[in-house]
C-alpha cells in the first residue's frame, strides 16, 4: 500500500461462459491454492444445477441471491476513553459484494451434501429466497447494527 497515492484497483475480467462479473468475482472467491479451472468447473456446475431448478437463467438468480445476502451496514470496534463500542457503519459497495459472496460459499461448504457445486447450488437457490444460512447472516449482521444504533455518534 503507497503511503501517498491510493493503490490501483484491479480490473476483472467477465467469466467465459455468462459474460458476468458476479460470476468471475465469485469464482475468484471460490478458488483455492489458486486453481482456477477446478473453481469454474464448480461454479459452472452449480450454475447449470441451477438452471435445471428454476428453468430460467442461472445469472439472474444468483444475483437476486447476492442481493437477498448483501448486507448495509455493519459493526465496527472503536475505542472511546477505554471503553470499546461496536459502531453501526455503513458498508462500501465492494465491500458489501465481497461479504455476500463469502457468507454464500461459506454457508455452502458446511452444509451436508454430496458435491460443493450441489451445496453451493442449494445455499444459491435458499438465498434467492431469502432463506438459508447466508441471509440469516445478514439479519444478524443488521441486528446487531440496530443494537447499537445508540453508538452511531461515535462514527469516523
Amino acid at each position: 500500500m503507497p503511503r501517498r497515492a491510493t493503490a490501483d484497483k484491479k480490473t476483472l475480467e467477465p467469466d467465459g461462459r455468462y459474460r458476468s462479473l458476479t460470476v468471475a468475482r465469485f469464482i475468484n472467491k471460490i478458488m483455492y491454492s489458486g486453481k482456477k479451472s477446478r473453481a469454474e468447473a464448480v461454479i459452472y456446475d452449480a450454475l447449470d444445477i441451477l438452471e435445471q431448478r428454476s428453468g430460467g437463467s442461472p445469472v439472474t438468480v444468483l444475483d437476486q441471491a447476492v442481493k437477498n445476502v448483501t448486507p448495509l451496514l455493519e459493526v465496527k470496534a472503536r475505542r472511546v476513553g477505554g471503553a470499546t463500542y461496536q459502531v453501526p457503519v455503513e458498508i462500501r459497495p465492494d465491500r458489501a459484494l465481497a461479504l455476500a459472496l463469502r457468507w454464500i460459499i461459506n454457508a455452502a461448504r458446511v452444509r451436508n451434501g454430496k458435491t460443493m457445486a450441489g451445496k453451493l447450488a442449494d445455499e444459491v437457490m435458499d438465498a434467492s429466497k431469502g432463506q438459508g444460512t447466508a441471509a440469516k447472516k445478514r439479519e444478524d449482521t443488521h441486528r446487531m447494527a440496530e443494537a447499537n444504533r445508540a453508538f452511531a455518534h461515535y462514527r469516523w
